[in-house]
């Protein structure tokens, strides 16, 4: 594959407001990576799309693949993360781990209050109803994300998203624009299988709560392992939601 992917000449990008790309070009970038592996599609956006780049990561079960992918390309790669303070202790001792058996660039990035003050000044958001828990997704994971992307002064980012995760996730490109920045999820289009056999291939490890049940780790009071007669979406918020912000446009949700 071409690193450039254009019919004749590159458009002028702004790093940090690419909205004015013409559609055909995405369109057209899209079509070309489809068909080529995640190496590929990081390897084209490292040399085709705004820097700097980073990696964000929720520490999530199969979050490994992700992590030593890019890291195996740009070592210090700055990697994102945001800690709403809900998290499992497993899921903070997964973060140790890959630290330091990757030797990762984090960067940790939470609410600008914290847990203490929301749960007195909100009380247990996630727990009311829909509109509560956007604002909780919002001021936890969104707002935290988005400030760590101004920080880190990021042209372009890379997710680990997948079609096969949620209904939403199944409409997501190679290459998208998300809130004025370039967003790429390398691997898109990997199965269970994918994923299993990439992290066996490299010694890469599950997050600790894999052989518990669970196939989708966010917070301790949202999160459930997946038991007989529930879909995977039914782990997450009680159902209510599945996508938290993070990935989607508009307000929070």
């Amino acid at each position: 594959m071409t690193n450039a992917l254009l019919p004749d000449e590159k458009p002028v990008i702004n790093s940090r407001f690419p909205a004015s790309l013409p559609g055909h070009w995405l369109d057209q970038w899209n079509e070309q990576l489809e068909s080529q592996t995640a190496i590929k599609r990081v390897e084209w956006a490292m040399e085709n799309l705004p820097s700097k780049f980073v990696l964000s990561s929720s520490f999530g079960i199969q979050s490994a693949v992700m992590l030593h992918m890019l890291t195996q390309i740009d070592a210090n790669i700055p990697v994102l993360l945001t800690d709403t303070g809900h998290l499992f202790p497993e899921t903070y001792q997964f973060i140790e781990t890959l630290a330091e058996k990757l030797k990762l660039n984090l960067h940790v990035f939470s609410a600008k209050e914290s847990v203490a003050w929301q749960m007195a000044k909100y009380g247990e958001e996630w727990a009311k109803d829909e509109t509560s828990l956007k604002a909780y997704n919002r001021r936890n994971k969104v707002e935290p994300l988005e400030r760590g992307l101004d920080q880190l002064n990021a042209g372009t980012w890379f997710s680990g998203v997948r079609r096969q995760q949620s209904e939403h996730r199944e409409t997501l490109s190679v290459v998208s624009i998300l809130r004025g920045r370039f967003k790429v999820h390398p691997i898109i289009d990997w199965s269970n299988k994918d994923i299993h056999q990439y992290l066996t291939k490299f010694d890469l490890p599950y997050h600790p709560l894999w052989e518990k049940g669970y196939v989708s780790v966010g917070d301790v009071h949202s999160t459930r392992p997946l038991t007989l007669g529930m879909d995977e979406s039914d782990t997450r918020f009680g159902g209510m939601q599945r996508e938290c912000g993070l990935h989607t446009d508009g307000d929070g949700i």
